[in-house]
């Protein structure tokens, strides 16, 4: 009997996540519904893409760095050579995030940072073959994982916003 390896998941932890989460939270707030913000992925009543940038939050710079960061570790690459980009994901009560993938370009590996993360709120749902693999949400937390696992986010059943930022790491 053989058995299928799961594929490699890498976590990491952002040791200046409190301070950095407060303004990334608040970024958001302040600038989730400006003209000049880019939305994608209309479902449900909301969208599930908020591309905002650096210029208006610092803080994603930051994570831009720490998540290429760790990937050039979890890839064996050097950070010059690989470029990220991330969205935010903003889930109010009842909302969940459908299963897909993130294969679509040249994706080489993808992530989640979690910026708020109410208890009940969500849990991420990674699924590979027959695996199914559920991480609870934390602060502070960065999950790697291959852009062409399916993935999905269960239904937010607390009464508060969660906020994650979805990113994507690529060649340069």
């Amino acid at each position: 009997m053989s058995l299928t390896p799961l594929p490699n998941l890498h976590t990491a932890r952002n040791k200046n996540a409190g301070s950095m989460n407060t303004a990334l939270l608040t970024g958001f707030i302040q600038h989730m519904n400006d003209e000049d913000i880019k939305k994608t992925h209309h479902f449900n009543g909301r969208y599930e893409n908020i591309y905002i940038s650096s210029d208006k939050i610092p803080e994603v710079q930051q994570i831009l760095s720490l998540a290429i960061s760790n990937a050039a570790k979890i890839l064996k690459k050097n950070e010059a050579d690989l470029k990220a980009g991330l969205w935010f994901n903003a889930m109010g009560h009842g909302q969940l995030t459908t299963a897909h993938r993130h294969d679509d370009d040249d994706e080489l590996l993808s992530a989640v940072y979690y910026v708020k993360t109410p208890q009940d709120s969500g849990n991420l749902i990674l699924q590979y073959k027959n695996f199914t693999i559920e991480v609870q949400p934390e602060e502070g937390l960065f999950v790697f994982f291959p852009p062409d696992m399916i993935h999905q986010v269960t239904e937010n059943r607390s009464q508060e916003m969660r906020l994650s930022l979805g990113i994507n790491i690529g060649p340069k």
